[in-house]
Parts: structure tokens; sequence; C-alpha cells
């Protein structure tokens, strides 16, 4: 063989120096021979195994199952090449619409069905010529599912004498959750990916996302969020505090007896603030403290009246025979 060689180098005229040259020049032409032929196109039969992904209600979001696509196709010889390689080591997801029912857990689509979703299955720049499959069979596993509240995650910042009214609405406020019974069973509610805003002036409202809990799925991915802000102003007011809800044959010394309370309101608010709102302490939270020290309720707040702070919180309380 070596001597072979040696004539062939001989008749081409290449001498031990011109050696790796040459075999360079011989790579490099192999490779553009090759490139140039993985680039013509090619007719041949591709496998593609399918994991089937479709909203079927009562069922698992994906197929437990898989089922291989077999198609004559018109492609390039590198498509050809890198859909056998990839398609042997893990499937396509394919998101169909709609399935059909073959009854219990089992649901298929036909080859008919499968046209639209080409592209998904062997790639772009893939000519489908027929499909050799006439109809795939997938498993959706039955699930459980029921509907949860969602609730809010936010961080606000707000300019100036600038505030939220009542707390952050979100639509829908509630979806379907799906999964397993036991991972259902220990889920009341979900929460929003946070929302955060800073240097808030007027109302707020935007979309955010579910935060993703394992092994479940959600009916909505992201809710949309609002909220209604209004600029404020503080008005301070001393105002007294005495006990209710006492039986008749009790009363209630409160400690101190007065107040300072800041109301925020909404910018302008002309009437007085104070005029309709009672502060107390209620019979049944003195019953239920061991010690006597109660925290203040109020009745509602009149229109306008966002929120207040009171000095000081906590109150000292006897209850004494009439």
């Amino acid at each position: 063989m070596k001597k072979v060689f040696s004539r062939i180098l001989q008749k081409l005229n290449v001498n031990g120096r011109d050696l790796p040259v040459f075999l360079l020049s011989l790579l490099l032409a192999f490779s553009v021979w090759f490139l140039y032929n993985l680039s013509l196109n090619y007719i041949d039969y591709l496998q593609v195994p399918i994991v089937a992904q479709c909203n079927i209600e009562g069922h698992s979001f994906e197929s437990a199952s898989s089922s291989d696509a077999i198609a004559r196709c018109r492609t390039s010889g590198y498509n050809i090449i890198r859909i056998k390689s990839i398609g042997e080591k893990m499937p396509v997801r394919v998101p169909f619409k709609q399935m059909h029912s073959a009854g219990g857990e089992m649901f298929y689509v036909t080859a008919g069905d499968l046209q639209e979703y080409t592209h998904l299955i062997f790639g772009d720049n893939v000519s489908l010529e027929f499909f050799l499959t006439d109809t795939l069979y997938f498993r959706f596993p039955y699930e459980t599912y029921k509907r949860v509240p969602v609730r809010p995650v936010y961080d606000l910042g707000f300019k100036s004498q600038y505030t939220i009214v009542g707390e952050m609405e979100v639509a829908p406020d509630s979806v379907f959750i799906y999964g397993e019974p036991y991972r259902l069973d220990k889920i009341d509610y979900i929460y929003t990916n946070p929302v955060k805003i800073s240097d808030i002036h007027s109302e707020i409202h935007g979309i955010t996302k579910l935060e993703p809990i394992k092994g479940i799925r959600f009916s909505d991915a992201s809710v949309h969020y609002s909220a209604d802000v209004v600029r404020y102003v503080e008005i301070q007011k001393t105002v007294s505090v005495t006990g209710a809800n006492l039986p008749e044959d009790k009363y209630m010394v409160v400690y101190p007896s007065v107040a300072t309370v800041k109301f925020r309101c909404e910018f302008p608010y002309n009437a007085d603030v104070a005029a309709d709102v009672n502060f107390h302490i209620d019979y049944a939270d003195f019953l239920n403290s061991r010690s006597g020290k109660c925290i203040v309720r109020t009745n509602d707040l009149p229109p306008g009246v966002i929120g207040y702070s009171i000095e000081p919180e906590i109150f000292d309380c006897v209850v004494n025979d009439r």
C-alpha cells in the first residue's frame, strides 16, 4: 500500500515538502464537495416521535405517550441528517388545537390534521409529499382540577401624597388549576409574580404572570392587574375612645380616653372628617385579651377617607360593674 501511495505522489509530482499542502488541499476539496452535496435537495422518509399537547377538560395538558409521525419529504441533505439524528434522541412537542376522542384516556389525530403542523414536526424548509402514518394515538391521563383565587404580590412606591385606594385587583381573580389530587389538596390560592413599580402618581395597570408551581397547570398563565391611585391630604384630629358592645350591667374605662388620629383624605376634602367616625374598644376584644390591653376599632370610614393612623395604638381597659 505504501508503494502504491508513493507511485501516486510521483505521478502527481508531489515531493515530501509538498505533502502537507497536498493533504490539506485534498481535505479542503472533500469538505467543499461534502457541503455542496448536503445543500442539495433529496427525497427521503423521515420519522419523528411526537408528544402531543392540547387543552382537554379533565385531562393532562401533555400526553403521557409519544407516537411516531412518518412522512415522505423533500429537503436538503443537511435537514435530513439533522432530523434523523435529533429525532432519535428527543420527541417534538406539538400543541394541537383539538384532538379526537378514542374513549377514556386515548385521543388521536389523523394525517389530515397533521398537515398544518408539518413545520413544527419536521422544521422549516421541508416540503411534505405525504404521511405514511394515517393516525397517531396519544394517551392523556385523567387529571383533577379546582378553582382557586389569585393573590397579587406587589411592591409599590408613590410620589409624595399619593397612595393606592383599596387593594390591587386582578382579572381573572381566580383560575382553574390542574394536577394530581394530592398536590391540589395543598393549594388554596396562587400568587402572581411580584409587581414592582415606583414613582406612582396615577392609575396603574398591566399584565403579570402567575407564579409557577411544580406539577400544577393553570387555566390562565397570566392576569391583568389594576389599582386606583389618588392624591391625598392628611387631617389630624383628637378623638374620644370609648367602650362598645358591653352588657347593660358593665361599663368600661379606657386609658387614655382620647387619641390623635391622622386621616388620609382624597384631595380636596372639605367635610368634618371626624364627625361620623366612632373609635371604640370592643368588649369581645377585652374578654379575649390577657392583660386588658386592646386595639381600637372604628366603624366604616366616610366617603373620601382612604385610611388613618392612630396614636397610641394600644389602650389599657378596665371593666367594672355598674
